[in-house]
């Protein structure tokens, strides 16, 4: 019995022996494994944090090359803003001397326009109308109506016709309109004549040649065969100037028409 006791203690003993060997043991295995992922893993945040860093680096530069070129370009929309404005002031004062000088030169030319006429331009009267002519625009419409009366009649058409347009606004033109009509109504164009006595009657209705030009109107439609307008006409005649010999002319040849 006591040996067996004896036996028993001694196979505890061992045991408990076997147990601390094997305890230690794997103890150390965990430790050395702790420590080496423990080592990996800061040298990983290390690698990390550096990269950040990096990173962060590189967009702080990124960033300043940025604000640099938003700056240039700022600076150069500016620039481009006062050379706008600096342009713009220029062409305003290009624009001003050049109406300065249009307007010196057309003061000129006035003056100039109008010294011969102060010295040169006289009065005349022409079917009893009175108005200031210049000698030259008188001599081509004199040489125009002597023209006409010496029996030349394409050549005072010509005449008329030059004359009117060297001098649209002469005193001369109802005159030179009614004996333009006749040389025209003479050389059968009576469309052409047509419409430069009426150009005279609607221009001056009291000139003194109206009545016979508003006569002639309705001849030139009587011989386009137009007898409904001319049987018109002599009636507006006999009506606008009764006292006329032109109207007396016309309601004689009114009755004439069938």
């Amino acid at each position: 019995m006591e040996n067996r006791t004896r036996n028993l203690v001694s196979a505890v003993w061992m045991g408990v022996g076997v147990a601390c060997a094997t305890g230690c043991t794997v103890g150390q295995g965990l430790f050395a494994v702790s420590t080496v992922s423990g080592i990996d893993l800061r040298q990983r945040v290390t690698a990390s944090e550096q990269r950040l860093a990096d990173d962060r680096k590189q967009s702080d530069d990124d960033n300043a090359q940025l604000r640099r070129s938003v700056l240039d370009l700022s600076d150069q929309i500016e620039a481009l803003r006062n050379e706008v404005v600096t342009m713009r002031g220029q062409n305003e004062r290009l624009a001003n001397d050049v109406a300065d000088m249009r307007r010196s030169q057309k003061d000129m030319t006035q003056a100039v326009d109008a010294r011969p006429r102060r010295f040169d331009s006289a009065k005349v009267t022409m079917d009893g109308k009175e108005f200031v002519a210049e000698p030259a625009e008188k001599q081509e419409f004199d040489a125009a109506l002597a023209t006409y009366r010496r029996g030349d009649i394409a050549g005072a058409q010509t005449g008329f016709v030059s004359f009117m347009k060297r001098y649209p606004q002469s005193g001369y033109k109802p005159s030179a309109l009614f004996w333009l009509g006749n040389a025209q109504y003479a050389l059968r164009n009576y469309r052409d004549a047509e419409a430069n006595f009426r150009a005279l009657v609607m221009a001056e209705p009291g000139h003194l040649r109206a009545p016979e030009a508003l006569l002639s109107v309705a001849n030139c439609q009587v011989e386009l065969m137009d007898v409904k307008s001319a049987r018109k006409t002599f009636e507006d005649l006999a009506k606008a100037y009764p006292q006329s010999e032109a109207a007396a002319v016309a309601r004689e040849r009114r009755a004439r028409l069938r």
